[in-house]
């Protein structure tokens, strides 16, 4: 029973990130899942696959884990490399190739 924490990424269908500022933790499948054999659905025989526990700090979920012997795995997050631009700096001189339609 394998317990990952995280912090999860900032979803591709908004521009906010306001789910990405907690930590979390949440247990790996022991079995992969599998259809139901009557509705067709997807099920699995591990119930703590559905376990998913937000914390405020990294330290709050590793101290969480620690106290319950809890085996845990912390996968540290890769802050997005971003470059400030304006509008405006498309028609800057300094610009490499000239703009035009």
């Amino acid at each position: 029973m394998l317990a990952k924490i995280y912090r999860p990424a900032k979803n591709a269908m908004q521009s906010g990130k306001a789910a990405t500022k907690k930590w979390r933790l949440e247990f790996v499948l022991a079995d992969a899942p599998r259809p139901d054999a009557l509705m067709g659905w997807i099920s699995g025989a591990d119930p703590n696959g559905q376990v998913r526990m937000s914390f405020d700090t990294k330290e709050a979920a590793i101290e969480f884990a620690r106290a319950h012997a809890i085996p845990h795995q912390v996968i540290e997050p890769e802050e997005a490399k971003r470059q400030p631009r304006a509008y405006g700096d498309n028609f800057a001189f300094k610009r490499r190739e000239p703009w035009s339609h």
